[in-house]
């Protein structure tokens, strides 16, 4: 560029994108005055969205707050959150003993919560480590919530009946549980 030519302007729009710029502008308008008008109308009913004149069952709700009020309706408070505590067991007892260690249920009558170890010795090192484990889920889930752990060692292989067999021996289950 030289002082003597004149700087370089940007086109000026044509009617196209004129048309586009007019028309995004009626848009947020638009959109704009449908907000208020649906804030105001909520204002004056009070609140969300209604199935009629009167609040009632039929209302609408959030899909949160639909399953908390399942949960509280049904008692199901405590078994909901030692299943979300079974998808964090390797965070609470540690991965070597979450590789070898899998909770199965929790049983509500009992508050204890039933785990199944791959070996004799993985479970009598768990129930070493099951008044810990119980301090644990008590913190996350609240004071009493799982009384103890009950721990099942690996199921066996199903018993044979055949001619290889020793009559009155217990199989492979002498080692088992």
């Amino acid at each position: 560029m030289t002082a003597e030519e004149p700087p370089k302007r940007a086109p000026e729009p044509s009617g196209v994108d004129l048309a586009r710029v007019a028309l995004r502008a009626a848009r947020e308008q638009a959109r704009a005055r449908g907000d208020a008008a649906q804030q105001k109308k909520q204002a004056r009913r009070g609140g969300g969205l209604r199935s009629g004149a009167r609040a009632d069952g039929r209302d609408p709700m959030a899909l949160g707050a639909a399953i908390n009020r399942l949960l509280n309706e049904r008692g199901w408070e405590a078994p909901a959150a030692v299943g979300g505590v079974m998808g964090r067991w390797p965070q609470i007892v540690g991965e070597d003993v979450a590789k070898h260690c899998v909770p199965e249920k929790y049983d509500e009558d009992e508050r204890a919560l039933i785990v199944r170890c791959d070996s004799t010795a993985w479970a009598t090192n768990l129930r070493l480590l099951a008044p810990t484990v119980v301090a644990r889920l008590n913190e996350d889930l609240g004071h009493g919530t799982v009384r103890q752990i009950k721990v099942l060692g690996p199921n066996g292989p199903a018993r044979r009946y055949g001619p290889l067999r020793a009559p009155g021996s217990t199989g492979p289950g002498d080692t088992y549980g």
